[in-house]
């Protein structure tokens, strides 16, 4: 009776047996999630240097399975890369890159954990060299973890202790999959990297652009004043070489020039508030009048390509608050435009038509025709584009540059086909109020 009742109480070490084990496991998954957070922390800490978490992700390793040392190579197609130790300082000085094809080249080039409990039994049928034998004699067991991204293998890392004393299964299953999350990590941060360093270029490359357009924006805008200024100056020398001089032709030839001169400047000063993306002046502007000044610009160049220039210019209009000088830039580029393009017209009538009117919502409207070879669909969706141009000689900046100009005033700027030929530039500015 005494014998049954002892075979039917319950083991008292049972519960004590399980908690222990519990704690254990608790313990060690604690220990894992300290481990990658520190790794965490130095990825946090050292966004521009990679030397820091290579050292921790190695410093974590090493102590969660309770090793002496260790080191972490990366996988490269020359070979294995150092780049993070920790040793003794006994231990002789580790080469910086491992061939594959070297002692410990399938060691650490393999993509399953490799446990060694006596490493020198395991080499001693090798021959090695001096440095790596008495490498061999300081490592007792060494351990060899892949770090695999999409099971490719990116690196590995050897932790190794100086006594023989095999890892167990916990300590393996521990740091392995340890260095499966180090391993994201890691991945993550060097994308990160590489993103930084593509966005560096990109800004880099963003600027000479820029710099490209700014050139060819000043080249494009200035060189109309200065052939004015060329012409004026040329003819001031013909009135000269007269005899007797014509000084008052002379006299009105320089005026011209200077004048011409001026707006070249003029036009600088406001390219450069453009690409600076500074507001326009708001000077009360007379859009009519402006346009009258450039239509008498254009006159040479228009008697040049056999061109009439016709203006329909509503009166009463609203005046409008701008810069003067821009605006004018933007309907200079677009007559001379006009005029270029009915260059290859050898049939029919080579006309420009300018107009103003008064628009929907107080807007001013100004137009600008011509019976050129006109503009195809696939041509009017690229024409304000940087650079596209339809010209053998041209810069593909005019356009754009006007756009930004009308835009900058809350305006908007657009092309369309004409019947049966021909092409209109448009462009509404709102009035002042």
């Amino acid at each position: 009776m005494a014998q049954g009742a002892a075979m039917n109480q319950p083991e008292i070490g049972a519960p004590e047996a399980a908690h222990g084990r519990l704690q254990n496991e608790l313990a060690e998954v604690l220990r894992q999630r300290a481990a990658i957070s520190a790794v965490l922390r130095a990825i946090a800490g050292s966004p521009h240097d990679l030397q820091p978490i290579f050292n921790t992700i190695l410093d974590r390793a090493v102590h969660l399975c309770r090793a002496d040392w260790g080191t972490f190579r990366l996988v490269e197609e020359a070979g294995l890369r150092l780049v993070a130790h920790k040793a003794p300082p006994a231990l002789p000085e580790l080469p910086m890159l491992r061939g594959h094809d070297s002692f410990v080249g399938p060691l650490f080039g393999n993509k399953s954990p490799v446990h060694i409990p006596d490493l020198a039994a395991h080499l001693e049928p090798n021959s090695l060299e001096e440095a790596d034998d008495r490498l061999s004699r300081h490592v007792g067991t060494v351990l060899f973890v892949p770090m695999l991204r999409n099971d490719d293998l990116i690196g590995s890392v050897a932790v190794a202790r100086q006594r023989i004393e095999r890892f167990t299964e916990k300590e393996i299953e521990l740091v392995t999959d340890f260095a499966a999350q180090a391993t994201i990590a890691l991945k993550i941060t060097c994308r990160e990297r590489q993103l930084r360093e593509v966005q560096m270029q990109l800004a880099h490359t963003n600027r000479v652009v820029t710099l490209g357009e700014l050139s060819a924006s000043i080249t494009h805008e200035v060189n109309q004043p200065i052939a004015a200024a060329r012409t004026n100056i040329s003819a001031a020398l013909n009135f000269l070489d007269r005899n007797p001089p014509d000084l008052q032709e002379v006299t009105e030839a320089l005026a011209a020039a200077v004048k011409d001169a001026d707006r070249a400047g003029a036009i600088v000063g406001r390219m450069r508030a453009l690409m600076q993306k500074a507001s326009p002046r708001l000077d009360p502007v007379d859009m009519n009048e402006a346009l009258q000044e450039v239509i008498e610009l254009t006159r040479e160049e228009a008697l040049k390509n056999g061109v009439s220039v016709e203006s329909q210019l509503a009166k009463g209009l609203p005046v409008i608050a701008g810069d003067r000088v821009q605006l004018q830039q933007v309907v200079l580029n677009l007559i001379l435009n006009a005029l270029q393009a009915m260059g290859a017209v050898s049939e029919g009538a080579r006309q420009v038509i300018i107009t103003t009117r008064q628009i929907e919502l107080n807007h001013l409207y100004v137009g600008v025709q011509d019976t050129g070879p006109g503009v195809s669909p696939e041509t009017l969706s690229s024409l304000f584009e940087p650079f596209y141009t339809t010209k053998p000689n041209g810069m593909g900046m005019g356009l754009t540059i006007c756009r930004s100009i009308v835009e900058a005033h809350g305006g908007r700027l657009w092309a369309s086909a004409c019947k049966p030929r021909g092409a209109i530039f448009q462009f509404a500015i709102p009035a002042l109020p």
